[in-house]
């Protein structure tokens, strides 16, 4: 497949790096030299404008079969864009990072102005964030969360500290609700599937899979050192900070925000009913105390600035505050995090590529969700009528992988070893991303 990219930056380099090896990669950017990120990649760099037609018509946009516009200029991503969809009909990204642009070409597309030819997917890594990090602070000390099947089973992520009651025991010694599963372990940032004799040792990060009922409970009787959260501090009140506040309020939960620009505060406060607006520096330790910051149970910290971040993250845990969510624009950047002190480090983009190529580049294969930087992957398998029926204990599975949650009709089943995968049956599956690929050729091959 060949993929044109428009913009030499941080989003590009990590678009690059990771479709380079099975795809053929250009790069379009206005400077005469490429990062040194894409300079290590064996692709394609070509200087000037993504709309301009010369330029287009020399990288052969007309054997292209995705281009994606990913400069720092809203206006230039979507021009080029557009472009592009009056020379040739292949698929296009293009990323935005203002609201307003949007709800401006989502109106287009839905409204009876609608042209033929439209942008096919606009990425707002920002909105995609704010997902994240909501979905994150419903769950309590969870590190990661995602649901499946309409809500009613769940991925939780857990850090084994010392006040954990299962700390040092081994999985099959573990005493955990019905219809939970532990599927991966992250140990020293490297992900694997355990077996019952493993032990959870501290600082793993534990992946558990089950109904939403029964993860639950295994919140309130494993995780009950933090209750609902309830008093939430934000640092950055841009386009993050603010969607994430509006999110927050509708839950009612208490939220200050902390912003240094004076003009975007009185935004802020013009758009928010309930949250308490600062006028400030986030990194200014004196402030954060006047505040009473550490008596708050997250902070996130959203400026637009990975040092900045880090800063007032590591402020913030000095002050004693039990959680701290950091946003990453550098992907490098958030293991580096992690490692000193930081609960959760998101990397904004990382979700948006996950999409280009969950979308775009794996169209046969249903990736409902990725964990742990891309080290493992949750697959939607759909079992085909000539499956011979047998029980998950008995099947040959070319790797290691486990069966999550089987959908059979109306019902969502946490399968045992001894449950039946049946022709029709929706499989979701947790494996590793080296694995993936065997696990749906398996599942292929006995159709």
């Amino acid at each position: 497949m060949k993929i044109v990219i428009y913009g030499a930056n941080e989003t590009a380099s990590l678009i690059a790096e990771k479709l380079y090896e099975n795809n053929d990669i250009v790069v379009i950017d206005n400077s005469s030299t490429e990062n040194e990120a894409l300079q290590k990649l064996d692709i394609e760099y070509v200087q000037g404008s993504g709309s301009n037609i010369s330029v287009l018509e020399s990288v052969g946009i007309k054997d292209t079969d995705i281009f994606i516009a990913c400069s720092d200029n809203d206006e230039a991503n979507i021009v080029a864009c557009l472009t592009v969809i009056n020379m040739t009909k292949l698929k296009t990204v293009c990323f935005v990072s203002k609201k307003d642009n949007v709800e401006s070409l989502s109106m287009v597309r839905g409204s009876k102005y609608q042209r033929e030819l439209m942008i096919d997917y606009v990425l707002w890594p920002e909105e995609l964030l704010t997902q994240e990090i909501f979905r994150i602070l419903t769950v309590p000390n969870a590190v990661d969360v995602e649901n499946f099947a309409n809500g009613k089973a769940r991925l939780l992520e857990y850090r084994i500290d010392e006040s954990t009651k299962f700390l040092n025991k081994k999985v099959k010694d573990c005493s955990f609700p019905d219809e939970t599963l532990i599927v991966g372990i992250t140990r020293e940032e490297k992900l694997f599937l355990p077996s019952g004799d493993t032990e959870l040792l501290l600082n793993d990060k534990v992946i558990f899979m089950g109904s939403s009922y029964s993860l639950d409970i295994l919140a309130n009787q494993f995780f009950q050192e933090v209750e609902d959260v309830k008093h939430v501090t934000i640092i950055g009140g841009g386009s993050v900070g603010l969607m994430l506040a509006q999110n927050l309020e509708k839950v009612n939960m208490k939220i200050k925000i902390i912003e240094r620009n004076y003009d975007r505060c009185v935004e802020l406060t013009e758009n928010l009913k309930k949250a308490l607006v600062i006028n400030g520096d986030g990194a200014d330790f004196a402030l954060l105390e006047e505040e009473r910051v550490g008596e708050s149970d997250v902070v996130i910290s959203v400026t637009n600035k990975d040092e900045k971040n880090l800063l007032c993250s590591l402020l913030s845990k000095q002050l004693g505050v039990p959680k701290v969510i950091t946003r990453v624009s550098k992907n490098a950047n958030a293991k580096l995090f992690e490692r000193v002190g930081i609960d959760v480090a998101i990397s904004q983009n990382a979700a948006a590529i996950d999409e280009i190529e969950n979308r775009l580049i794996k169209t046969d294969v249903e990736i409902l969700a990725k964990v742990e930087r891309g080290q493992g992957e949750v697959l939607e398998i759909s079992v085909g009528v000539d499956f011979k029926t047998d029980m998950i204990m008995n099947l040959k599975l070319p790797c290691k992988a486990i069966i999550a949650i089987i959908q059979r009709r109306n019902r969502v089943i946490i399968p045992r070893g001894t449950t039946q995968v049946m022709p029709f049956d929706n499989l979701i599956v947790f494996t590793t991303h080296e694995n993936a690929d065997s696990i749906l050729n398996y599942f292929k091959k006995s159709n």
